[in-house]
């Protein structure tokens, strides 16, 4: 049962809150003086290395899909100052982390199965190699 501050991803996984830090900081950008008062943006830092609520597969995959926003710790730092409003900002960080580690949980695709072209297909390449050749050694001066 999820408590009221774990962050739930799916049905099945579900962020304790002990998992998630939350750091509010001052944002920039237009605001007026709101923004130089108020700390509305939101740095949300989940140690990712050490839940255990993503499974290890995952685990790997959201800190390859996380890219700059993992620290070599293993933990995934979001920051979000997209509104003016604090409670608006962590909403939104913890709903793209959320989404992060929802991509993070789908298998990945299977490998690519190697094929080979079929015996027609490469007689009619090698046919129009032969034909365009002809063409342009049939090319060239004129003779009188």
């Amino acid at each position: 049962m999820a408590a009221a501050n774990d962050l739930q991803v799916t049905s099945r996984v579900i962020i304790p809150e002990a998992a998630l830090e939350e750091q509010f900081i001052r944002a920039g950008g237009p605001g007026g003086q709101n923004v130089n008062k108020v700390s509305t943006a939101v740095q949300l830092r989940f140690q990712a290395s050490r839940c255990e609520a993503v499974p290890p597969d995952a685990r790997r995959r959201l800190l390859k899909l996380a890219g700059r926003r993992a620290t070599k710790d293993g933990d995934i730092l979001i920051e979000a100052s997209r509104f003016r409003s604090q409670d608006r900002n962590r909403e939104d960080a913890r709903e793209r982390l959320a989404e992060l580690v929802r991509e993070a949980l789908k298998p990945p695709p299977p490998p690519r199965r190697k094929t080979k072209p079929t015996r027609g297909s490469v007689e009619r390449r090698l046919k129009a190699k032969k034909g365009r050749g002809d063409i342009k050694r049939n090319r060239g001066p004129v003779a009188d």
